[in-house]
């Protein structure tokens, strides 16, 4: 590979940002695509789309010519707030599905290491430890602590750093209320629209394995299927 191409990939590793290796198999020469510097024009364009949202690499053919896309993604993660039974019924799920899982909760009766074996425990408030290193848009964020004093910063936090996913556990009566305390701190309606409440797809889901599940999978919908990327 040549090396300032291999330089300018490790570089969006490093920094959390994807890249797409492209490699003419027709003349061999390799050039990358970046999700934010992709041109409409380029022929490439709706391929490179599609890839950035799957994850997969593969082979594209354009006209006479043909290309392998090499996809480099950040590890998707899920920052979960509030070490409660729900998200106990979460780790296991993550882990099967290859996302990294941090949980944070000041609640320290909660956020127990008895509770969360072998997980990225965190029992501080979000707001001394939500660092930009951990919340970008490869980031999903979970919100269930049912206390305002704990959710309301991570989810404002999560919405103004572009995270693909943020939900929040709560009837619509108590998202109208965060609705208005976060349209007060200057989040917008626009913003405010991407919040997942009640959270989870709509299954009718009961026990917290239910709703870890219907959580989990509207987290993959907006991976795979969202317009973020």
């Amino acid at each position: 590979m040549e090396k300032n191409l291999l330089l300018d990939i490790n570089t969006a590793r490093t920094n959390r940002r994807a890249v797409i290796l492209v490699r003419n198999l027709t003349n061999g020469e390799g050039r990358l695509i970046f999700p934010d510097g992709l041109e409409e024009n380029d022929p490439l364009a709706a391929a490179a789309k599609a890839r950035f949202r799957s994850g997969k690499s593969g082979r594209e053919i354009i006209g006479e010519q043909e290309f392998f896309l090499n996809v480099d993604l950040p590890a998707p993660r899920i920052v979960v707030i509030g070490a409660v039974h729900i998200s106990q019924a979460l780790v296991p799920m993550v882990r099967a599905c290859g996302f990294d899982l941090t949980i944070i909760d000041p609640r320290t009766a909660f956020a127990t290491p008895d509770r969360f074996p072998s997980v990225e425990l965190l029992p501080e408030w979000p707001q001394d430890v939500l660092t930009d290193e951990m919340i970008d848009k490869y980031t999903a964020l979970v919100a269930v602590t049912h206390d305002s004093k704990i959710d309301d910063f991570a989810l404002e936090t999560a919405l103004r750093r572009g995270c693909f996913y943020v939900g929040a556990l709560g009837s619509r009566k108590t998202h109208g209320s965060r609705l208005d305390r976060l349209k007060s701190n200057g989040i917008s309606e626009v913003q405010l629209a991407r919040i997942d409440a009640p959270i989870g797809l709509d299954i009718g889901a009961a026990s917290p394995a239910e709703i870890a599940v219907a959580i989990l999978g509207q987290i993959i919908c907006a991976l795979r299927k969202g317009d973020d990327f």
